[in-house]
């Protein structure tokens, strides 16, 4: 027996007072039907978002993308993080491709703004973390 069914028949037996291999099985079923909701296909994408977000600079660029409730040029955004050009640039690639910001053409410039995903996880995160 693997030593995680060890653990989970020690688990059962604390809780159930008597744990029988059925149960161990019905619970290893449970879990196994949890898993598969979650979908790993869903678990990579989500995966791909708390990594965009898993960076100073591009958590810093989505926050302020957030909090301006606009569209903001390259060359503003450039102004509030301490990176090359090309550092901003993959930054905002990374968010873009994790679906946290979007970009558009403006004549010669490029602007910014932040997604409706964004807004939720930043506004989440704010209110998690005690001061």
């Amino acid at each position: 027996m693997a030593k995680g069914t060890e653990r989970l028949r020690r688990y059962l037996d604390d809780e159930l007072g008597e744990c029988r291999s059925e149960d161990v099985e019905e619970r290893l079923d449970e879990l196994g039907t949890l898993e598969a909701a979650l979908g790993t296909a869903q678990v990579r994408a989500e995966l791909d978002v708390l990594s965009a977000l898993a960076n100073e600079t591009r958590y810093t660029l989505a926050r302020v993308l957030v909090a301006a409730g606009e569209e903001l040029c390259v060359c503003e955004l450039n102004a509030v993080v301490d990176v090359s050009e090309s550092g901003l640039s993959h930054a905002l690639s990374k968010l873009v491709d994790a679906g946290l910001v979007e970009g558009r053409k403006d004549g010669r410039w490029k602007k910014y703004r932040a997604t409706n995903r964004a807004v939720t996880l930043v506004t989440v995160l704010e209110g998690s973390v005690d001061e």
